[in-house]
């Protein structure tokens, strides 16, 4: 069995390199400028990132509150935590980008105890929006994003070194105002035993915008995939809606069901967005 794992595992990883390479190549052959509209694109709060970025000279900022629940052997844990995200853009096509999970904390009620609270850890990326999409039916929008997690938070809810992550992300337009997005990658991470491992990252998103101000999602979301030893792989079912207060400034929130035992039983997030 684990012999089979391990076979699944390295195909899922393989696959995933495979469609990082291919964004990669499509997009150096067919580059272009970013989105010429100035509306407000947010990386929230579905799991999949947007291929756009915020466009020379501004500023955007991501911020929520977050809550998830999981009941395992006996064992209820709960967490809070207010995710923010600061996109600052460098050129039509590049941005840079800080994020964290600000302030978290976690308790544990039942045969266990175990709290723990804190601010997170710091993450610094980039992201190059590679290509715009060539409309309904055609060719899709195109965006790389490369971040390293830095060891930055309180002690109790540090991670262990720097973890750097690639993404790419794809996204088409269907028709009917709907769109579909992939954003596969790769993480690099470090176990529990000090052991370096690569995990494999996938998001699939179908959206539907019914009004100019208000679109909602579904998603199946995979932030990590890795053998057992390693953690073991997280999948969740998210649905989720955003409505635009005025063109730049986004209200949403999006609530998830874990999949299988290391994913949090349910989450939900609420949050704001506003452009600058």
């Amino acid at each position: 069995m684990r012999k089979l794992f391990d076979i699944q595992h390295n195909c899922l990883a393989t696959a995933v390199a495979l469609a990082l390479t291919s964004l990669l190549f499509a997009g150096t052959a067919h580059a272009s400028t970013g989105e010429g509209d100035d509306s407000i694109v947010t990386d929230r709060p579905d799991f999949v990132e947007s291929s756009a970025v915020v466009g020379k000279g501004r500023l955007q900022v991501e911020t929520s509150l977050a809550a998830e629940r999981s009941g395992r052997d006996g064992v209820t844990t709960r967490a809070t935590s207010t995710p923010t995200l600061l996109r600052i853009g460098v050129s039509e096509d590049l941005e840079l980008r800080v994020e964290t999970d600000g302030r978290v904390r976690s308790w544990q009620r039942g045969a266990a105890s175990d709290n723990a609270s804190g601010m997170a850890d710091t993450s610094l990326g980039v992201k190059w929006h590679v290509r715009d999409g060539a409309g309904e039916g055609g060719a899709p929008g195109l965006g790389l994003l490369l971040h390293a997690d830095l060891p930055s938070g309180a002690r109790a809810v540090r991670g262990d070194g720097v973890r750097p992550s690639l993404r790419g992300v794809a996204e088409w337009e269907l028709g009917s105002e709907m769109s579909l997005g992939v954003m596969p990658g790769l993480a690099s991470e470090r176990a529990e035993d000090g052991r370096r491992f690569t995990s494999g990252i996938f998001g699939v998103v179908l959206g539907k915008q019914w009004t100019p101000r208000w679109r909602s999602f579904v998603e199946l979301s995979a932030p990590r995939i890795a053998r057992a030893r390693s953690g073991g792989s997280l999948l969740s079912f998210d649905v989720g809606a955003a409505w635009l207060l005025t063109p730049q400034c986004q209200l949403d929130a999006a609530v998830s069901a874990g999949l299988n035992r290391n994913t949090p039983d349910r989450a939900i997030t609420v949050g704001l967005s506003f452009k600058l």
